[in-house]
Parts: C-alpha cells; structure tokens; sequence
C-alpha cells in the first residue's frame, strides 16, 4: 500500500474516534460479576515494584527511547510512577466499582501472576491454560520491568503500569473496565488475535479515559488524553497491519513514526479545542486525595519486588 493511501487510513480512523468520548459518561456500578478473581483478605491492590538503577534506567533510557520519540513524551516507559498518577489511578478505580483489579506499578512479580492466573474462574480453562498461560510466560520471559509496554491482562484481571502519564494509567484501566462487563471474558480477550479487534477496544478504552476527564472537569488531564492516545491509536493502526508483514526492527518503528503523526496532528487540534465551560463539574478534587493523610501513608509504603 502506497504511503499516501496509508495516511489516509490512519486520519480516517482517527476522525471516527473522535467522537467516541463516552459522554454521558456511564460509571461503573457492580460490574464485577461473582466469578471475578478476587484480592485476598489482606491483599494490597497496588503494589509497587522496588527501584532498581540498573533494570530502571535500562528500560528509561534506552530501551525506551523510540517510544517516547514516537509518542513525544518523556514519560512514556519512564518506570518511575507518580504518586499522583496512582491516586488517579485508585479515584477511578472507586469510582467505577473496580475493587478487585490487581495494579502493579513498575513491578515484576511473575510467580502470582501465574498463581492469579491458575485462581481467575472468570476465565475458561481452555482459554486460560493455552492463550491465557501464554500471556504470563510473556511477562515473565520479556518484564515489562525492563522492557516497558503498559497493559492489562485480563487472564489475571491485572494492570501493569510502567508510564507515568496520568492519560496512559486511566486508559490501560479502562480496558479492565470494559472486560469487567463482558461475559465470556476469555472469548473476549482472545479475539484481540482477529484483525481489526484490537483497534475496537481500544477505541472504547480510550473514549472512556477521555469521557472520565471530561465529567469531572479535569481540563489539563483532558487536553494530554488527546495529545498522547491519539497518536498511540495511530500505533495500533501500523501495528494491524505490521503484524501480518515481516519487516526489521528499525523500520517497523520507521513506520510506526508516520502513522502517528496524523494522531498528534488531530490531537492536539482536539486539546486547542477543549474549554472549561464545556466540562461537566462532578466534584473531583485530586488535591485533596494528594494532600490526605492517607496519601502520605502510601508514600511511605515498604517497597515489594
């Protein structure tokens, strides 16, 4: 396919999800069904993996690199995790009655991974010990500790953070909301292998983190939605296609550099446009969670492996 007719495809798709901001914004009440793996009595939801100088600044400040050019942004796989990207993190997470993912942030902990894969009746045996039990030989095998990638798995219901990037933390979780209201959730996940899957549920993850902002009127954290996940849609548009077309490294990532840049295009068109008045205030005020008590507590959590 010609690099013209390419790009047209790409600012195509683009201009569909941009109005996919899932205004009304629909929060989530009781949405995790009886099956769902469930945290255990004294199990902490967020855990944070030990800084390491080595394995951290490997994975910052050269493995990383093509990432944050691609995307533009420092942050991106920087595996040094805000404490106020998490109290986003968990203000969403309540807000959504999402009281049983498992959040890792910059961690590598792949012996209860599979544990939580073995315990997840949520998903079907056959799924989980064929395409589900390939996902954590994955993580074990590639640690997104070095190599970064920000997802959620949804054959151990886990979120793994590796960006410090508020917009990038609340999309990985909204996809565990999404999962989270499917039935057969093994099936769901597994068609991510079909083509064009993938671009559908991203572009529910992603309305729905730019749809969280919009509500409670967090207009900075509205306008860096737009910036960084539309040229990450972009990605996932290259990546359909990459995927099906054996290419070396260094031009896969060549491609992926002009696929994006009708996303930064676009999405900062988007940010520009963004106005306070068109925010519907619900009362969010992360000023107060960062400066509770609580919040200092977590800052002097013991750090876990």
């Amino acid at each position: 396919m010609r690099k013209p007719s390419y790009i047209v495809i790409i600012f195509s798709f683009l201009v569909i999800i941009s109005g996919c901001a899932s205004v009304p914004y629909e929060f989530g009440y009781e949405i995790e069904g009886e099956d769902t793996l469930k945290l255990g009595p004294f199990e902490k939801q967020f855990e944070r993996g030990k800084p390491n100088a080595f394995f951290d600044g490997l994975g910052n400040y050269v493995i990383s690199v093509p990432s944050k050019l691609i995307l533009w942004n420092l942050k991106v796989d920087n595996h040094n995790i805000s404490y106020e990207t998490e109290e986003k993190l968990r203000q969403y997470l309540a807000d959504n009655d999402l009281n049983n993912v498992k959040v890792r942030l910059n961690q590598y902990d792949p012996e209860e991974e599979f544990d939580r894969l073995l315990d997840n009746q949520a998903i079907g045996w056959g799924w989980k010990y064929t395409v589900g039990l390939l996902s954590v030989i994955q993580y074990t095998i590639f640690p997104g500790r070095i190599f970064g990638g920000d997802n959620y798995n949804p054959f151990t219901n886990t979120i793994n953070i590796y960006s410090d990037h508020k917009s990038i933390a609340i999309h990985e979780v909204g996809h565990a909301k999404d999962f989270a209201k499917k039935k057969y959730k093994g099936t769901n996940a597994t068609l991510r292998i079909l083509p064009l899957v993938p671009l559908w549920q991203e572009a529910v993850a992603t309305g729905d983190a730019i749809g969280y902002d919009r509500v409670n009127c967090l207009i900075e954290d509205e306008k860096e939605d737009y910036k960084i996940l539309y040229p990450a849609y972009g990605t996932y548009i290259a990546g359909e296609g990459l995927r099906w077309i054996a290419l070396p490294i260094w031009l896969s990532y060549a491609v992926m550099a002009v696929a994006v840049i009708p996303g930064h295009i676009i999405g900062r068109i988007k940010a520009n446009n963004v106005r306070a008045d068109k925010c519907q205030d619900r009362g969010l005020n992360l000023d107060y969670y960062k400066s509770n008590e609580t919040f200092e507590i977590r800052k002097r959590m013991l750090w876990r492996d």
